[in-house]
C-alpha cells in the first residue's frame, strides 16, 4: 500500500505532517495560558516549576516552568507525568525524566530514525522498539519504500497517554501500514528472525524497564531479526556525561555488527543539550555516516525540520575528547 492511499498521508512526498510549531509564547485561544496549578500533584514540581534530576547526571538539573498538570498515573512499569508548560509545550515524563516537549522532540525523532532509514537501501518492513509517544512512527512512515512498520512498547499508558496529549507525535499511530504490539521487546525479538529491514530503539535511560535494552544479547537477538543489509539505530546517551557508557556500548555493538558507529543531536531539554546514537550495519561495507538515500533539498524542507543529508553526515563527526574515547 502506498502512502498516498490514505487521505492523511496523501502526497506525502511533498509537504510534512501538519506539526505545531513553538514560539515563546501561546496565543490564548491555542494553549491555557493560567499559571494557576491543577489539583494533580506530583513531587518534581514545585512553586510551579518542574525539576528533572537523576544520579545519570549528577550536580545539574533542567527545570521547566509549568502551566498545568495535565495527567499523572503509575504504570504497571513507571511513573507517568503529563504538563503544560509556558514554553515547550507538553511534556511527557517518565520516572521523572523528560522523554519529549512539543517544542524540540523533532530533533530527536527525526534524527534516531532517518539516520538509520537513509542508510538502508530500501526499507519495507521496520520495527521500533519502544517510542510510545508515536514519534519515530511518524517518522518512519515518510518513506515512501516502507510498507510495514511495528511498534513494540512495553507499557500501554504511554501509548494511551501520548494519543490524548501529544496528536502531533501519536499521529503516527493513525497510518494504516502501522501495527503495535504491547509487549517486552526483548521477548518480541526472540521469536523474529531475519525479518526487519530496520529495527529502532527509543528506549529511556537504562534504568528501570529498559535496562535490558543497552546490553549485548539484546543487540544479539536485533542482529538475527534483521534481513541482510539491515541497519539499526537506539538511543546511546549523551557524550558529555556518559561517555564510558558509550565506549561499552560501541563495544558490546561491535562485537555483534561489523559496522557501529556513534552519532549525536542536539536537544535543548535533554541533559547537556544533547542525545547519541549506536547506527549499526549487517553490511560490512556499508559506510552508515554517508546516506545511500536521501530527498531533494524541497522535500527535506517539507518533510523534516532538523534532519538532512548535510546533518546525516555531521552527526557522526566527534569533538576529540569523544572521538579518543572510543575509537576502536
Amino acid at each position: 500500500m502506498r502512502l498516498s492511499s490514505s487521505p492523511l498521508f496523501s502526497s506525502f512526498r511533498l509537504r510534512s505532517f501538519p506539526l505545531r510549531r513553538f514560539n515563546s509564547s501561546f496565543p490564548p485561544n491555542h494553549r491555557l495560558l493560567s499559571t494557576k496549578m491543577s489539583e494533580i500533584t506530583h513531587p518534581t514540581i514545585k512553586d510551579g516549576w518542574f525539576s528533572e534530576q537523576s544520579g545519570m547526571w549528577p550536580g545539574q538539573a533542567m527545570n521547566l516552568k509549568v502551566n498545568q498538570i495535565l495527567h499523572h498515573e503509575k504504570s504497571k512499569y513507571q511513573d507517568v507525568l503529563v504538563f503544560e508548560s509556558s514554553d515547550y509545550g507538553t511534556v511527557l515524563v517518565l520516572d521523572n525524566v523528560i522523554q519529549c516537549t512539543e517544542r524540540d522532540e523533532f530533533s530527536y525523532q527525526e534524527m534516531i530514525t532517518h539516520l538509520a532509514m537513509n542508510a538502508h537501501p530500501n526499507p519495507k518492513k521496520v520495527l521500533v522498539i519502544g517510542g510510545g509517544d508515536g514519534g519515530v512512527l511518524r517518522e518512519v512512515v515518510k518513506h515512501e519504500s516502507v510498507k510495514e512498520a511495528i511498534l513494540c512498547d512495553i507499557d500501554e499508558a504511554v501509548i494511551r497517554v501520548s494519543k490524548k496529549y501529544l496528536p502531533g507525535m501519536s499521529i503516527g499511530f493513525q497510518h494504516p501500514n502501522v501495527g503495535v504490539h504491547v509487549g517486552d521487546g526483548f521477548e518480541f525479538l526472540k521469536n523474529r528472525q531475519n525479518e526487519f529491514d530496520v529495527i529502532i530503539t527509543d528506549s529511556s535511560d537504562p534504568e528501570g524497564p529498559a535496562e535490558s535494552l543497552f546490553q549485548k544479547p539484546y543487540f544479539e537477538l536485533l542482529r538475527d531479526a534483521l534481513r541482510d543489509g539491515g541497519v539499526i539505530t537506539t538511543q546511546a546517551e549523551n557524550q558529555w556525561l556518559h561517555l564510558s557508557l558509550i565506549a561499552d556500548l560501541r563495544k558490546a555493538c561491535k562485537e555483534v555488527f561489523p559496522v557501529a558507529e556513534y552519532a549525536y543531536t542536539t536537544i535543548p531539554t535533554y541533559p547537556s543539550g544533547q542525545i547519541g546514537f549506536m547506527v549499526c550495519c549487517k553490511d560490512p561495507k556499508r559506510n552508515v555516516r554517508e546516506p545511500v538515500r536521501s530527498w531533494s533539498r524541497e522535500e527535506e524542507e517539507r518533510l523534516c525540520r532538523y534532519y538532512n543529508s548535510d546533518i546525516h553526515r555531521a552527526a557522526f563527526v566527534l569533538p576529540n575528547f569523544a572521538r579518543k574515547a572510543l575509537q576502536s
